[in-house]
């Protein structure tokens, strides 16, 4: 599976080690320049990449954290001031104080440094984890990493610059997932296909700001259901996410997690009935 991602962020259970295995998705159900939708966007690695391939024509990405949103919504939009925040922002100790309060705040009505501060805090963060997770190199910079080794300005500035280019063929939105799922299915083409990553069953709310209840997953596998076009779903592999998706295709699978411990995952995918299933890089 791949593993350099094309998004300035670092995402905990991203998905874009899974780029093989959506191109050959994509090409062996004839989806090839068909709309993708992920209601879960975080770091959005996979749909970069597959719009950067040509495999998919529009990226139509969704989160309802407005941190992240408001980081997304930056560097569209407002690329430039984004970008000299990064060249003129120390990357220390007392900056990452500094962010982290700001981050704190969430004024959403200052977008571009929320959004600067989201960005920050995911670089310097330990395993790019924004809630609760401290420094790379810990407060006394005494670890054998330091706070600024996932920050290289200049790399991360041309993936800036690069999404940039592609911002016609990139449409955002700050919703609900389900909200945004029954939305987008009835202004997109037959031609669509949704890949859907929603927060873990377990220890989602140690990972994400934004996690669901278990009654919120039921909601979401309710929604998915009654989609009326080509899906996919990610999940951790658990007995009450396997039952939720009782009569789809589901198939177990390992992933590798850019989390400290590098540990392989126990997934489980599930796929629309209208899809064609290889697993030849599901592993």
């Amino acid at each position: 599976m791949s593993s350099y991602s094309f998004s300035p962020l670092r995402y905990p259970g991203g998905k874009f080690s899974m780029l093989k295995f959506t191109k050959a998705l994509i090409y062996n159900n004839a989806l090839q320049r068909c709309h993708y939708i992920e209601p879960y966007a975080g770091g959005a690695g996979l749909a970069l990449g597959l719009m950067y391939d040509g495999f998919v024509s529009e990226i139509h990405i969704n989160d309802i954290d407005p941190m992240i949103w408001s980081f997304w919504f930056s560097i569209l939009n407002h690329t430039k001031e984004f970008i000299e925040l990064i060249n003129s922002t120390p990357i220390t100790i007392d900056e990452w104080h500094k962010q982290k309060e700001i981050n704190s705040r969430c004024n959403l009505n200052d977008y571009l440094h929320l959004g600067f501060s989201t960005f920050f805090l995911n670089r310097t963060n330990r395993s790019g984890i924004i809630k609760g997770a401290g420094a790379i190199g810990g407060k006394n910079q005494s670890g054998a990493y330091k706070i600024d080794c996932r920050f290289n300005k200049s790399d991360l500035i041309e993936r800036i610059k690069r999404i940039k280019k592609y911002s016609n063929r990139i449409h955002l939105t700050n919703l609900d997932a389900i909200a945004f799922i029954n939305e987008v299915e009835n202004y997109t083409p037959d031609n669509t296909f949704f890949f859907i990553d929603p927060p873990y069953y377990n220890k989602g709310s140690s990972l994400y700001t934004s996690f669901y209840l278990p009654e919120d997953h039921a909601l979401v596998a309710d929604s998915i259901k009654k989609i009326n076009k080509y899906w996919v779903v990610t999940y951790d592999n658990t007995p009450e996410i396997y039952n939720l998706y009782d009569g789809y295709g589901r198939i177990p699978f390992n992933i590798n997690y850019s989390l400290q411990t590098k540990r392989k995952g126990n997934e489980l995918l599930i796929y629309s009935e209208n899809l064609a299933i290889c697993t030849d890089y599901l592993k």
